[in-house]
């Protein structure tokens, strides 16, 4: 029967900060998923490994609700090519792809759901992302996924066509059609039937706790339906309904407390939190009530029984002992509030049975253990109510086991002999205890040695001190390997008692620190790569919190264990906490006398660039780009030269793209971000200017068109012959068909084949010798007329006066002192010299003159544009123009602009251009 298949990531092609590939291991309402990084290349690749061989049947994936891939690939592999190597083609099969809608019909406001049957053999699947659809909330052009599924039975479970032939031969001569409606929902033994409770959908919307239950609950009804007792059935079966309900419930809390988190509302986070419990506490009480967490069906009230207000417990049954389950617990650590939410009444419970005779439920208060970490009770057995006053640890678990009682089972001699120095100490009963099977008796047996630690009396001779720590170490370090969590937190409790309070208030010596640090440290560290992510935070956050005690920090012990190199088989979960342990501490810590050394910390973060795992790589490289903020020098000579070689590799890149950050320099990818953008921006300033000189162009052609008209009517003969053909009189001057003037320029008399409509406004606008750009307001003027443009023409003619001693337009700010210092080279009258504005020269009077000063070599030496144009051919000699008839001129009337972006070619009124 296919069921969900268990997978770890082993790598994925990158990430955003806090959306790691590593989320998808994980079925919650309030997981974020995975999350491409930002402006990223794609495809995009994350490689998922099962827990063993199988047979995939169904895959199913949650996409994001903006962030989508317009395809996904999917590929299957028996095993995987080494690290670093790309994956090879042969090695992964190609299974197909699905698309994404772009989802725009609901406004990127719902999550996509997407089921896809395959029926494929393998451990790795791979998962290609292809482009992202485009929409308005995703400036980032990123793809991610919440969630995938995985769906299927081993590959080496054995074959089952004979069987599924038979079943399916015996459904044929029954009459019985598996497609028949009537069965819809249900399991009639098919091997291909998926249960409802392994989709995505049921663990996406499912408080985690709830969710167990209900599996365990689905679980009891099957076994009760083969025993044939269908009224236990039904009454899981209404009962799974109604939990589906609460859990659907408290996930929409749990997703509005992490909302007010975010929000940092931590008044309507605590809101939440408490509602979530009262409600949880509540439907726990009553699956306790009606015996539905146990294995066999218990007697319940009747409903319309006086007694039925008040919960009651069943009798006690001879030594029925409590199922070990360190999950859930239907406790609160505080009283409900008068306005508790109260869940709704499991309607599976409400049968008509007589009422057992017992007394009142008692109701414990547990303040060490969260609600998921908490043991499921059993039967109870009958129990005084239970009173405000402060209760001891003995009596707290035996309220949290429901008053279980009993010795634990006799030592065996491989104990005995291994524990031989404790039983001399503490005594063959608690040690007994902590060798139990049974995980409630062990934990007793934790209890118990705290409190007899606390209590010993000051005075007691050192040496009884010493041997009862080192026997209470000796425990504690077996209850660190414990697999029950209620076990393994009693076990860092007491070892937090010892290190901090014992002894402390005994005045031991700081040898008997080091001996409980440096016995229990690597146990610690080991369980930092348990498989589960619950006991691997609490042994990282309690390493962390040792290592900052004020009775450890100073011994240096924790960092020297952290700077040690990873194994070649160290696990993936050790090496990623290991790390991740370093990093933290090293925040706390710093490098100076705290057993942390730049050395120590490099040796070891560059040795772990080279794991097998991309995430253990991507952390030391987070490490290193730590250490590099407080000690640049010192890191950088652990490293090799940052060359185009080196870069080579993407780690080292990431690194030195990651140093060029923290120092304000621009990374490679923002240098060549950069350019592209420059490169951009004046590809378009160009085309802008072009499009303005072509519409300068066709301004200019209008008086022009005017101009050839009025010369070709002058020329025309009066007298024709009497074919209508022209006769030329006699003495007039040749002028040639093809004389036009779009190949010349009317300016600086050039001519050139390249003048076209769009060459010749860029020569106007960029090359003329005679023109120039103002600028204040960008107008391309005439470099003889800039000085009347500045004081007449110019957006910002209010801002310039004119000197009367050298005629020039002076800066209105600059004026007076510029009449006063008496500096400039006075100016000539217009008739007996030009003014250059430029160089400030006189030079000869006349038109031809300043085409002789502003294009010749010999001329003025301030006219920027003169330098490009030294390798084209020299202008048409000095006062030698083109000539044509006189009846007209081939430049723009006296007066006249010519128009540009912002404003135009201006043309001052005193003269003319060209003269033909």
């Amino acid at each position: 029967m296919p069921h969900k298949i268990g997978f770890v990531v082993v790598s994925s092609s990158g990430h955003e900060d806090g959306f790691s590939a590593r989320e998808l291991m994980i079925h919650a309402p309030t997981v974020s998923g995975w999350r491409s990084p930002r402006f990223c290349q794609f495809p995009q690749e994350i490689v998922l490994q099962m827990v063993e061989r199988c047979r995939i049947r169904k895959l199913q994936l949650l996409a994001h609700q903006y962030m989508i891939s317009s395809k996904i690939e999917f590929y299957i592999s028996e095993s995987l090519p080494e690290y670093f190597v790309p994956y090879q083609a042969e090695r992964f099969r190609r299974l197909g792809y699905v698309s994404l809608c772009d989802n725009e019909k609901t406004g990127c406001k719902a999550r996509e759901l997407k089921s896809v049957y395959v029926d494929a053999v393998g451990q790795f699947l791979k998962l290609i992302f292809h482009q992202n659809h485009v929409n308005k909330y995703n400036i980032y052009n990123q793809v991610a996924l919440v969630a995938i599924n995985i769906i299927g039975d081993p590959a080496d479970f054995g074959d089952k066509s004979n069987i599924t032939s038979r079943e399916k031969l015996i459904d044929h001569y029954l009459g019985h059609n598996p497609e028949d409606p009537a069965l819809e929902g249900t399991y009639v033994g098919r091997p291909d039937h998926i249960s409802p409770l392994d989709d995505l959908a049921f663990d996406m919307y499912q408080d985690p706790d709830v969710a167990q239950i209900i599996r365990k609950l689905d679980e009891r009804k099957r076994e009760a339906v083969q025993k044939e007792r269908y009224d236990h059935a039904k009454k899981l079966k209404q009962a799974i309904a109604d939990l589906q309900k609460v859990g659907e419930r408290l996930g929409r809390y749990e997703v509005e407390k992490r909302c007010a988190v975010e929000k940092e509302d931590y008044d309507l986070a605590k809101e939440k939190k408490q509602q979530m419990a009262r409600y949880r506490a509540q439907v726990y009480e009553q699956l306790e009530l009606h015996g539905l967490l146990q294995g066999e069906p218990e007697p319940l009230m009747d409903p319309s029984s006086p007694r039925c207000q008040k919960p009651v417990a069943s009798p006690p049954r001879p030594g029925e002992m409590v199922t070990e389950n360190p999950r859930a617990a239907p406790f609160l650590q505080e009283k409900p509030s008068s306005h508790a939410l109260t869940p709704p009444q499991l309607s599976a419970m409400d049968l008509d049975e007589s009422p057992p005779t017992a007394g009142p439920l008692p109701r414990s208060n547990v303040e060490t253990l969260p609600y998921d970490e908490r043991p499921l009770p059993a039967t109870r057995k009958p129990q005084g109510e239970l009173g405000e006053a402060e209760m001891s640890e003995a009596e707290i678990s035996s309220a949290r086991r429901g008053g279980i009682t009993g010795e634990p089972e006799a030592l065996t001699e491989k104990a005995l002999r291994e524990a031989s120095s404790a039983i001399d100490v503490l005594g063959e009963n608690l040690v007994a205890g902590a060798y139990s099977k049974t995980w409630s008796c062990r934990e007793d047996a934790l209890l118990a040695l705290y409190k007899k630690l606390l209590e010993m009396p000051i005075g007691t001779p050192k040496e009884d001190l010493k041997s009862t720590l080192r026997a209470a170490i000796f425990l504690t370090r077996r209850a660190i390997k414990d697999i029950v969590t209620s076990v393994f937190q009693a076990s860092l409790k007491l070892l937090k008692m010892i290190i901090t309070q014992y002894i402390p208030k005994h005045r031991l010596s700081k040898l008997e620190t080091t001996h409980c640090v440096e016995r229990t440290v690597p146990v610690l560290l080991s369980r930092t790569g348990d498989s589960s992510s619950r006991l691997r935070i609490m042994a990282s956050n309690f390493i962390q919190e040792m290592a900052l005690f004020k009775e450890v920090r100073p011994l240096q012990i924790i960092p020297s264990y952290l700077v040690q190199p990873l194994k070649a088989n160290t696990s993936t979960h050790l090496a990623m906490s290991q790390l991740d342990l370093l990093a933290r501490l090293l925040r706390d810590l710093g490098t100076g006398s705290s057993g942390f050394t730049v050395d120590n910390v490099m040796k070891f973060a560059v040795s772990s660039l080279e794991h097998r795992v991309y995430e253990v790589r991507e952390m030391a490289v987070r490490v290193i780009l730590d250490l590099y903020r407080q000690h640049q020098a010192l890191v950088l000579e652990h490293l090799p030269p940052d060359d185009s070689s080196t870069r080579k590799n993407l780690l080292y890149k990431t690194i030195f793209e990651g140093f060029a950050k923290i120092d304000g320099r621009p990374t490679d990818a923002e240098i060549r971000a950069q350019k592209r953008a420059a490169t951009e921006e004046a590809e378009k300033h160009k085309r802008e200017e072009i499009k303005a000189l072509q519409g300068q162009l066709a301004a200019l052609k209008e008086p022009q068109a005017g101009i050839q008209e009025k010369e070709s009517g002058a020329a025309v003969p009066r007298s024709q012959d009497t074919q209508g053909r022209k006769a030329t009189p006699p003495g007039a001057p040749d002028i040639p068909e093809d004389h036009c003037l779009d190949n010349l320029c009317i300016f600086c008399g050039e001519r050139s084949e390249s003048f076209t409509e769009e060459g010749l406004d860029l020569h106007y606008w960029k090359h003329c010798l005679m023109l120039m750009r103002c600028g204040h307001c960008r107008q391309v003027v005439e470099i003889s007329s800039l000085t009347e443009h500045l004081l007449t023409e110019c957006d910002k003619r209010d801002e310039f006066g004119k000197c009367h001693r050298c005629s020039e337009a002076v800066p209105m700010e600059e004026l007076p002192r510029h009449i006063k210092a008496r500096e400039c080279n006075p100016a000539k009258p217009e008739k007996l010299a030009n003014r250059c504005p430029l160089c400030h020269e006189n030079f000869t009077p006349g038109e031809e003159a300043w085409k002789a000063h502003l294009m010749g070599p010999a001329g003025c030496t301030m006219n920027l544009r003169k330098t490009h144009v030294l390798h084209k051919a020299q202008a048409p000699q000095q006062g030698k123009s083109p000539t044509v008839a006189k009846s007209g001129t081939t430049g723009p009337k006296a007066g006249s602009k010519i128009p540009t972006p912002k404003g135009g070619l201006s043309k001052s009124s005193h003269r003319t251009h060209t003269q033909r």
